[in-house]
């Protein structure tokens, strides 16, 4: 293999290999050490469009920026060189707002030069990598990567050492309706929760069963339980839970659930025969449903 050869980066060993990389050091070219450390000026450096976190807690950013007020930025920024004292954000953007929180004047920060498709890869695969995103940005993150670094599933598994039902399972959560996204986002339900709600192909039964899980403090083993039920259970005479239910259905539903505490639904077919369902958790609990029922 000839000398002048030169490997890609590879994506799987994180910003870490990029950072070692003598063609995207700008520091490289000014004869200073390769992956030395710059303070700049944090009025110098502006946030990196293709970030995908959007959501930042306001609550750990006033911790963070606590932390960093008594000890300073312990990992450095990683920014782009723009233009004289002009930096973009390759990675970083938590610690950022923090620090300007904080009130720091200069930050540290590693110095880069890149092209935009360089510092995508670069600004996702350092998020990917992170311990605190949440499953919906991982899988934004993904989608990202294979949609505008023309990947394929495969080939995102290979580059971020992660396996292909890891990429496959994050990105079908981008499926889900947008309150159940931000119900994983900000922890009412677990990644477990959101994939089994993905196998649910109705819209709103798939948010009837994520208020379910809020309400009842279903684990993901008895929100999947519950799920299969209805699949065990042939139709009787051509009932469907997807018939649209009356007005006064739909109140008496309503008001059943509330002296019931439990969650009713109807099987109805189109001649409007249909049957009447309460389910129970335990022995314990069906009692007490029979009691409510017979106004004791």
């Amino acid at each position: 293999m000839s000398n002048n050869h030169k490997k890609q980066p590879a994506l799987g060993r994180g910003l870490g290999a990029l950072l070692t990389n003598v063609d995207t050091d700008i520091t490289s070219l000014t004869g200073a050490t390769l992956g030395s450390i710059s303070l700049l000026p944090i009025h110098s450096i502006e946030t990196n469009p293709f970030n995908p976190r959007e959501y930042f807690q306001k609550e750990a950013l006033d911790e963070l920026a606590v932390s960093i007020g008594t000890h300073g930025i312990i990992q450095p920024l990683t920014v782009r060189k723009l233009g004289r004292d002009k930096y973009q954000l390759i990675s970083g953007e938590r610690r950022f707002r923090a620090a300007q929180l904080a009130g720091l004047i200069e930050v540290p920060a590693y110095i880069r030069v890149a092209n935009d498709q360089a510092m995508l890869e670069m600004a996702l695969v350092e998020n990917i990598q992170r311990e605190d995103l949440n499953a919906i940005e991982i899988g934004i993150s993904y989608q990202r990567l294979i949609e505008e670094c023309a990947l394929t599933q495969e080939q995102l598994g290979e580059k971020i050492a992660k396996s292909r039902s890891n990429v496959t399972n994050h990105l079908r959560l981008l499926k889900l309706p947008a309150a159940i996204q931000a119900g994983v986002r900000d922890g009412l339900i677990s990644m477990g929760h959101a994939r089994a709600l993905v196998s649910v192909s109705d819209e709103a039964e798939q948010m009837r069963r994520f208020n379910q899980i809020h309400e009842d403090g279903l684990s993901v083993r008895e929100l999947e339980q519950l799920l299969k039920k209805p699949k065990n259970q042939a139709p009787i005479n051509n009932l469907n839970v997807s018939t649209k239910l009356s007005s006064l259905q739909m109140v008496f539903i309503e008001e059943l659930e509330k002296r019931l505490a439990a969650n009713v639904s109807i099987q109805k077919n189109g001649k409007g025969q249909g049957k009447l369902i309460v389910p129970f958790k335990s022995d314990d609990d069906f009692k007490r449903i029979i009691s409510l029922l017979n106004g004791e």
